[in-house]
């Protein structure tokens, strides 16, 4: 179904600094590209945020009938220490340090970073290339940046010409930076670099002796540059213009605005239409970074092996929690934001449990389509995705209402509420079907179910002292009774 015709999607576009609305290159078609994970280390929470709001972008697309190319890349080389232009190659280190081969630093930390991935549900891209697959491809986009008069070689590196560049063009564009800040707030260079201007950034890198990963070029045995990497690699794969560039906020300068001027030097165009950036994780209150040490790996918040939450929680809980708030916003994972996103998903996955044993009536007393627009109307606001809960929360209160017999739902409705809570949980969010008892509470489940055929008893017998006793005594410990014309039920609060 190509829903895209009826639903317009308004998106913030850091370009701008608006919120637009998006109009494809190619109408049905959506080009997507979204800056990977340098391969060097566990992936940690602060990444997944990054990558899990994208995933709930492509499934949202999808969902309205677009194709959609999305490409997310492997960067396994050029990316050195610090995001800068000199130091070690971070993933050279990390196999120096470990004795062992770059390309098993690579191959372990690919595959530790696809089974986090797998455990959150998250949809493959379209295409997973690698920065060493297209040494190719990055080596002919220096030469036409440097026919085109803005690159220079010195000693088998190459490096931009930035303020030739700015002659024409605006460094700083996206990041809304000016050149003139930036020579003034640039330390002077000490002698020792090849570079003309200390804001130049290298296209390609001469490899010293001890430098393991090294292809040969027209200038030297060396390496490329990480900003060149996913200029390469995205115009390859969506075009010279394509529709969408997604990463982290902490790229957004200096690595994607090295991005644009590249495309601009080499095609004389910019080469992403909107731009798209998730903000920050973090962790009571600081920042989530390997460099800080206030990190905590995927694993560890799963499996409840750490000293600094209280539990183990659910992937879908963790999706849960990252959905109950904007992209655009910083997210700071607490317990206390987990516990209560954990009652808040398995209070929606019981109501979406209680679908099936729906019956519908003549009539219906809610507005099913009203509500179903509102949850479009939602996902078209830049992806909101905190409005969006908000309103299958609402659909949570009709159906337990419907069940209760308070409210009522004819048949065509019911179907519609069925398949658009569907949609919206299962598809759109991601998130997966799972209740307290598939977590080791079948006994606790059996357990009330003794307790609520003795209520039943007791009222039958007319002794509601007793029947209220054990309504209450079951309420102050967190387990919830709910009477409907189809019996009683319980939720686990």
């Amino acid at each position: 179904m190509q829903l895209y015709k009826e639903q317009q999607i308004k998106l913030y576009n850091s370009l701008s600094g608006k919120k637009e609305t998006f109009k494809p290159i190619n109408d049905g078609y959506v080009g997507m590209y979204v800056c990977g994970p340098t391969v060097y280390s566990n992936v940690h929470l602060g990444n997944v945020r990054t990558f899990m709001s994208f995933d709930m972008v492509f499934r949202y697309l999808k969902h309205l009938g677009y194709k959609v190319r999305y490409v997310r890349n492997i960067t396994d080389a050029g990316h050195l220490e610090n995001d800068a232009d000199e130091g070690e190659d971070k993933i050279t280190k990390k196999a120096r340090l470990e004795q062992i081969e770059p390309m098993e630093v690579v191959q372990r930390y690919t595959v530790d970073f696809h089974n986090v991935l797998r455990i959150f549900n998250f949809l493959p891209p379209s295409i997973e290339p690698t920065a060493t697959g297209h040494i190719i491809e990055q080596i002919e986009l220096i030469e036409t940046i440097t026919d085109n008069g803005f690159a220079y070689e010195v000693n088998g590196s190459v490096y931009f010409d930035v303020h030739k560049y700015n002659e024409t063009n605006h460094y700083g564009i996206l990041s809304k930076r000016k050149l003139e800040d930036l020579i003034h707030n640039t330390r002077e260079l000490d002698g020792q670099s090849d570079k003309k201007n200390p804001q130049d950034f290298a296209l390609w890198k001469k490899a010293e002796p001890q430098h393991i990963m090294r292809w040969p070029s027209p200038w030297s045995d060396g390496f490329p540059g990480w900003h060149l990497e996913c200029t390469a690699m995205s115009t390859k794969y969506l075009g010279e213009q394509f529709d969408i560039h997604g990463g982290g906020m902490d790229l957004k300068f200096p690595h994607h605005e090295c991005e644009i001027a590249q495309n601009e030097a080499a095609k004389g165009k910019p080469p992403v239409n909107y731009w798209m950036h998730a903000n920050m994780l973090e962790m009571n209150g600081q920042r989530m970074s390997k460099s800080t040490g206030n990190t905590i790996n995927p694993d560890e918040l799963l499996s409840g092996n750490n000293s600094i939450f209280s539990k183990a929680y659910a992937p879908s809980v963790i999706r849960f929690f990252n959905a109950q708030s904007s992209y655009r916003s910083v997210l700071d994972l607490t317990d206390a934001g987990l516990l209560a996103s954990e009652k808040g998903f398995y209070r929606l996955m019981d109501a979406v449990n209680l679908l099936d044993d729906l019956k519908p009536s003549e009539t219906s007393s809610v507005d099913i389509n009203g509500w179903k627009q509102k949850c479009y109307d939602a996902m078209n606001d830049d992806f909101n995705s905190p409005i969006l809960i908000a309103h299958l929360f609402e659909a949570a209160k009709y159906i337990n209402q419907i069940k209760e017999g308070s409210e009522t739902i004819n048949a065509e409705d019911l179907t519609t509420l069925k398949d658009t809570i569907n949609a919206f949980v299962f598809d759109i969010l991601g998130l997966e079907n799972i209740t307290k008892n598939d977590s080791g509470t079948d006994k606790l489940s059996a357990a009330v179910d003794v307790l609520i055929k003795l209520r039943q008893d007791a009222r039958a017998n007319k002794d509601f002292a007793l029947s209220d006793k054990i309504r209450d005594e079951l309420a102050a410990v967190g387990i919830q009774l709910k009477d409907g014309k189809d019996g009683t039920t319980f939720t686990i609060n």
